[in-house]
């Protein structure tokens, strides 16, 4: 990902964004066809019913809710490194759409290339791949932490964690969208919208140019456990599915 995001810059910020999301899925797309393994019945691709895809997108949403109040809270307990908040709003800036065509370019790039490309990974590779050895729940957290890994970023000359928390908890909640739906497909789409209220909402975050905002610890907890308690409930509302996955427990001969 890191190798690709260099020489895809000179394309400019989006197409490199998507090339170097596809830079991360492609390893494992070449292995599992290596391994010949079917890559739909693998993944668990199917498109989702109508009401499936609403409950994702409002599950993306809640999810969305519980990671803010997260972030809020985080931010009471460890201040962000120098430069990070500011270099956030520079990306949604040079992200911000001129025009309807602009903007589908800009969702595509922030939105639904990563939403596909790193739930194929985490969700439809990464995840069954651990559920033998370490079940459902040992699953679920292992892959969670792993895609709360790949949001290391560059501040201040050296690598930050600071993101790597709030992305292993949504991790977590769509391994665990996966789980329930048996089917890759919610957990993209939950992923997808999840991305596009970041993407829409970053436009109206406080401006770190004029110092960084006083934490509100109490606001935080608050849309933690309101997201968290909508999250929750909407996944009770997706019917388990028979998963296509593995079933966890010690390989039979």
């Amino acid at each position: 990902m890191l190798f690709t995001a260099g020489p895809a810059a000179g394309l400019g910020l989006r197409p490199a964004l998507v090339l170097s999301e596809f830079a991360l899925v492609a390893p494992g797309l070449i292995l599992a066809a290596l391994l010949r393994r079917p890559l739909m019945e693998t993944l668990a691709l199917e498109a989702p019913l109508r009401q499936v895809s609403l409950l994702s997108l409002g599950f993306g949403a809640t999810l969305w809710l519980a990671s803010l109040g997260l972030f809020e809270v985080q931010y009471s307990l460890w201040s962000p490194p120098p430069g990070y908040l500011e270099a956030f709003q520079r990306l949604h800036e040079a992200l911000r759409p001129h025009g309807p065509a602009d903007a589908l370019v800009s969702l595509l790039a922030i939105a639904i290339a990563p939403a596909a490309c790193e739930e194929v990974l985490f969700r439809g590779l990464v995840l069954p791949a651990f559920l033998r050895p370490l079940g459902a729940w040992g699953a679920a957290c292992a892959s969670a932490l792993l895609f709360g890994l790949i949001h290391l970023d560059f501040a201040s000359g050296g690598l930050s964690l600071y993101r790597v928390p709030f992305a292993a908890v949504v991790g977590l909640g769509l391994a665990a969208l996966r789980l329930r739906a048996g089917a890759l497909g919610p957990a993209i789409l939950a992923h997808a919208a999840l991305n596009a209220i970041t993407f829409g909402a970053a436009p109206f975050a406080d401006d770190p140019s004029q110092g960084l905002p006083d934490p509100r610890p109490a606001l935080g907890l608050l849309l933690f456990a309101a997201g968290a308690a909508a999250t929750l409930g909407l996944l009770r509302r997706f019917q388990p599915g028979t998963a296509r996955l593995p079933a966890p427990g010690p390989e039979r001969s």
